[in-house]
């Protein structure tokens, strides 16, 4: 059975009324432009069913906003998120759909045309990043976590957790998933620690790998 934190029970310190449409849009915002991690000039946030009917009221247009530059549930600037320099800078736009198939509080990160990052808010500020692309994932942010695009080939996941194990890091959990065999497949492993850049960078370095991204753990 999951062990329920203080932070679940009576939600994390943010701005606007509600943890599951303000500091879970935020988290998930950050989530998405920590996995891009390249300069972002455009954006649709496509919100579903009850982020769509209403997120906008209770501000998650500016929490999907206020995340992907980088400030925090708690930081005031999130009121005022579209007066700031470095949003007028980005063209964004949002769309509101309904479908049954997905979560109640669910947004795709359609970033520069070319990548996009979908995620649920779970509730109490939680999140899960569902997909990158067309990649299924699992990442909440709760522990470390290195995503990998490679082609499906024999060897690739051991090649990868050695470089992991070379430096003591324990693997909490590993989830792969592929297109076909033989093409495109990724990695989501989660951490108990940290891993330093040296390892995404020697994992980057593999042969016919794509994409790497280390992320932290994020706070709480």
């Amino acid at each position: 059975m999951k062990q329920h934190s203080l932070f679940d029970i009576i939600s994390p310190v943010m701005i606007g009324p509600s943890s599951s449409h303000m500091a879970g849009a935020i988290r998930l915002g950050l989530m998405a432009g920590k996995i891009y991690s390249s300069t972002i000039k455009k954006v649709t946030f496509k919100l579903y069913n009850s982020f769509a009917e209403t997120g906008k009221g209770h501000g998650t247009d500016k929490g999907l906003m206020a995340g992907l530059i980088g400030l925090s549930a708690d930081d005031i600037r999130v009121r005022t998120v579209f007066d700031l320099e470095e949003v007028k800078k980005i063209d964004y736009k949002y769309e509101f759909s309904h479908n049954l198939d997905r979560h109640p509080n669910a947004v795709d990160f359609i970033i520069n045309d070319e990548t996009v990052i979908s995620g649920n808010s779970t509730g109490g500020g939680n999140i899960e990043i569902t997909k990158i692309n067309e990649f299924e994932t699992s990442i909440s942010g709760e522990y470390p976590t290195i995503i990998v695009f490679y082609k499906d080939k024999p060897g690739m996941i051991s090649r990868v957790t050695e470089l992991i194990l070379e430096k003591h890091i324990n693997v909490a959990t590993l989830n792969c998933t592929r297109n076909a065999k033989g093409e495109t497949a990724s990695m989501c492993i989660c951490l108990d620690s940290p891993a330093e850049n040296g390892v995404a960078e020697k994992i980057s370095a593999l042969e016919d790998v794509y994409f790497v991204r280390n992320i932290d753990k994020m706070d709480s």
